[in-house]
């Protein structure tokens, strides 16, 4: 299979894949399959309740991660 890209972008492509340390082909499948994962875009639910959280203002004062327990207690003030 063959695709054609303007040069411009193919040497924006190979710059990136080469800052990664990555082949161009890698450096493009990852893309691909990042820009298409149905998991990556759809939260679970740890992240929706963080993201709930957030939004209501929880864990906006001074937070303390000295341990986990601090951390948490500090959430809950």
């Amino acid at each position: 299979m063959a695709f054609r890209f303007r040069n411009d972008l193919v040497g924006v492509i190979k710059k990136e894949a080469k800052r990664e340390n990555r082949s161009l082909n890698n450096f493009l499948e990852n893309l691909l399959i990042n820009y298409f994962s149905v998991e990556q875009k759809i939260p679970n639910a740890t992240t929706i309740a963080a993201i709930e959280e957030a939004k209501a203002g929880k864990c906006t004062g001074r937070i303390d991660t000295g341990s986990m327990e601090a951390f948490i207690k500090s959430c809950e003030e």
